[in-house]
């Protein structure tokens, strides 16, 4: 009867005689066990014929030791891994087990043995210590320095600071009411930050002191140094480092009642009216409960706060609506009446400008004392149509140009008496009269909120505000209605990717904020 040739995975071919078959569909596979041998099984019965298979052309000896010595390789490792598994009693996955001993496959594992079974080696060394003399010449010689720190009084001495920094020097103390820079700035003021460095013995080796932090981004920095010629002071400028604080809080009267409950800056609060005064209107829409959450720049110098900087992102929640607001420089766009890059704006954090064509108001934060309607004159003493708004504000508070525009004029007018015009796009012109100061010229082209002037009382006003108009073709408008129907500005595609990564960091801020208030 002819041979049947089955073939092995290694390659070889295998011999096994039909007759020799308990089944009539003489059909066969082989089976493979890594640990028990190969043998053929019926694929219909599955029946063992139950001996070994042979090899055809039995003279290749070199292919079958080859074939031997895999398998008892194959053999000798799996019994190493078992035995590894039994001595170290750790949790093995079912996938690896399965891999290991169940698959046919093999898994690459580290097999080293617990850290807590190795062996502990101690090692005794001695050392012999410095002799006692030597060591307190040591430390006789060792020179050490003290620091110290606190704020200056307006009723300081020279004599008192430093005695209030721990510092006993004579010298230190004659210098600084002598040197005309160390006087001045040092003695006469309050809430200086002062820290000084003294030797062991109380002697001053440096001092310095920070203040005057400018719009720059900078802060000046007194430095009194002892030398071998003697002290000697200076004046540095150096560069603010700005940090990020978290705040929160809740309404119970007002937003600067809250805000200084929380011990936030008066002018983050002012920014954070001004950012959502377009749909909130912090006069007559607060109410008791509203929440807050704040993230915003601290500017320190020396590692001491100077000033308050920029909202970086806020949250408010006015009569059980959420609005979100978040600080965004769009480097893509440039200003069109100036054409200089884009200094920035708000949007809500799914990308939605709050930065509108103008702004809700000239003034940062004031009050409405008349708005657009008839009104009794208090000069001319007779009923006439007010043709704009008048903001109540302290003589001195800073103007602000609403929208990108040129000055159309700049001077004195009856009855407005200092008095700024800025045409504007699509035929629109705002006006602000009673200005004590005027910062513009005619020509001149202006940017959104930049400076047009001061608040006065010129003309025919009867205390210190702002006269505010807006024309449409040169007709009279209500400037509260044009700055809420107003188009916002959008943002630039190309800028979107930065601005989604920019605004996922702010909602995890956002949400620290109102857990943990303000992080000192």
């Amino acid at each position: 009867m002819r041979p049947v040739w089955h073939y092995h995975s290694s390659g070889c071919k295998i011999l096994r005689p039909m007759r020799q078959a308990n089944c009539a569909k003489r059909q066969y596979v082989v089976r493979h066990d890594f640990v028990s041998m190969s043998r053929f099984a019926c694929t219909c019965c599955d029946k063992h014929d139950g001996e070994p298979y042979g090899f055809a052309n039995n003279n290749n000896h070199w292919r079958i030791n080859l074939i031997r010595d895999l398998i008892v390789a194959s053999d000798r490792f799996i019994s190493a891994v078992r035995r590894a598994v039994g001595l170290h009693q750790k949790p093995v996955t079912a996938v690896t087990a399965a891999m290991l001993f169940g698959a046919g496959g093999f898994a690459v594992a580290s097999l080293a043995p617990d850290a807590s079974d190795l062996q502990v080696q101690q090692i005794l060394e001695v050392v012999q210590p410095l002799p006692l003399q030597v060591q307190t010449e040591e430390l006789e010689n060792h020179a050490f320095s003290l620091y110290r720190s606190d704020f200056t009084r307006s009723s300081d001495s020279a004599n008192m600071l430093l005695r209030r920094l721990g510092i006993n020097d004579p010298s230190a103390a004659a210098f600084v009411r002598s040197d005309e820079i160390a006087r001045r700035n040092l003695l006469g003021w309050s809430g200086r930050y002062v820290s000084a460095e003294t030797t062991s013995q109380n002697a001053l080796l440096r001092l310095q002191a920070g203040w005057n932090a400018d719009d720059a981004g900078n802060f000046n920095r007194l430095v009194v140094q002892k030398t071998a010629a003697g002290f000697q002071s200076t004046i540095e400028n150096a560069a603010l480092v700005a940090s990020t604080r978290l705040a929160s809080g809740t309404i119970q009267s007002s937003l600067f009642a809250a805000t200084d409950d929380a011990r936030i800056p008066d002018p983050v609060a002012v920014q954070v009216a001004e950012i959502f005064s377009g749909d909130i209107d912090f006069r007559r829409d607060l109410r008791k409960g509203d929440r807050f959450s704040i993230v915003y720049e601290m500017l320190e110098g020396d590692g001491q706060p100077m000033r308050s900087g920029r909202v970086l992102s806020a949250e408010f929640v006015n009569m059980g609506t959420t609005y979100q607001a978040i600080w965004f420089q769009d480097s893509a766009k440039t200003s069109p009446a100036a054409n200089t890059p884009n200094k920035g704006a708000y949007y809500t954090l799914d990308g939605q400008s709050l930065q509108r064509s103008f702004l809700a108001s000239p003034l940062e934060f004031s009050r409405v004392t008349s708005g657009f309607r008839m009104r009794f004159h208090p000069i001319l003493k007779s009923w006439r149509k007010h043709q704009g708004v008048d903001y109540g504000a302290p003589s001195g508070t800073p103007v602000r140009n609403v929208g990108d525009g040129i000055v159309e004029f700049a001077g004195v007018q009856k009855g407005f008496g200092n008095v700024v015009f800025v045409r504007h796009r699509d035929d629109r012109t705002s006006v602000y009269a009673h200005l004590s100061r005027i910062d513009v010229k005619r020509g001149q082209a202006l940017s959104q909120g930049e400076l047009i002037g001061k608040v006065g009382s010129t003309g025919w006003a009867t205390g210190p505000n702002l006269h505010f108009e807006s024309r449409l073709n040169g007709q009279a408008q209500d400037p509260l209605a044009m700055a809420k129907e107003n188009d916002s500005i959008p943002m630039a595609v190309a800028s979107r990717p930065l601005f989604d990564r920019l605004a996922a960091s702010a909602r995890m801020q956002l949400t620290a904020a109102a857990t943990i208030g303000q992080v000192e």
